[in-house]
């Protein structure tokens, strides 16, 4: 357990929520992130440095399966309401401290292709927790050279892999950089 000196929850006394994201990929093979600002600092030595970059996706609704979830954030945040949902490749549990509203995350990662690379994000921020800074289409190797703090780690790596055709038959575990 870790307790921590900036007035957040112990992670043991942390709500837990449940939450399904998708890697979002446009017929060039590039990957939709979004940009946020953190409530903290992300790296001690760089006090001003609060963005990191994340999947589209959001908390479950009471009785939603992790891809009914899903298919409704992407429709709230990047305005696709109609999407074939590809298998659940990743998952990432356990504490996360950068949103406004600490939790012990328990997120399910969803391979999306899109037709193209046109999405609307107008109701994004209205949606979200910690303000948003923006998206980008990454291109793959970009992401995989970007110093930018991308979560969870491995993110990358998954994404060029699913690429080259390789995905995962059951999920892989990813895990977040002590966030």
């Amino acid at each position: 357990m870790t307790d921590h000196s900036d007035g957040n929850l112990p992670d043991a006394d942390l709500p837990t929520r449940d939450i399904a994201r998708a890697l979002v990929f446009d017929p060039e093979n590039r990957l939709l992130l979004i940009e946020y600002e953190a409530v903290r600092p992300i790296d001690p030595a760089k006090p001003d440095a609060r963005g990191f970059w994340f999947m589209p996706g959001g908390g479950l609704e009471p009785g939603e399966s992790h891809e009914v979830a899903c298919r409704r954030e992407l429709a709230e945040e990047i305005g696709v309401a109609e999407v074939d949902l590809g298998p659940c490749v990743a998952v990432c549990d356990g504490p996360f401290h950068l949103f406004r509203k600490p939790r012990f995350a328990r997120e399910r990662y969803f391979v999306v292709r899109l037709a193209s690379d046109a999405v609307d994000t107008s109701r994004l921020a209205e949606t979200e927790d910690n303000p948003v800074r923006g998206t980008r289409w990454w291109p793959l190797d970009e992401l995989a050279a970007s110093a930018e703090r991308i979560e969870p780690a491995g993110l990358a790596e998954l994404a060029q892999r699913i690429v080259a055709g390789d995905v995962p038959h059951q999920p892989l575990r990813l895990d977040w950089r002590n966030a």
